[in-house]
């Protein structure tokens, strides 16, 4: 299976809703999935990171 990388709006929509301010103030503090900033300065994450963000978040709920 190959990996793809994810933009912000397809992250936010996977998330059901959850504002792009509230993503980035995740990334502030730490919380949010690993990501990586392109030249350009857009931010991508894995989307094997994010999935992997998603399984420690529901393993401490």
């Amino acid at each position: 299976m190959r990996d793809e990388l994810m933009t912000v709006p397809q992250i936010l929509d996977e998330l059901g809703g959850v504002s792009r301010r509230t993503f980035y103030r995740w990334r502030e503090l730490g919380m949010g999935p690993r990501a990586f900033k392109l030249p350009n300065g857009e931010l991508r994450v894995w989307r094997s990171d994010f999935t992997a963000w998603l399984r420690q978040l529901e393993a401490a709920a």
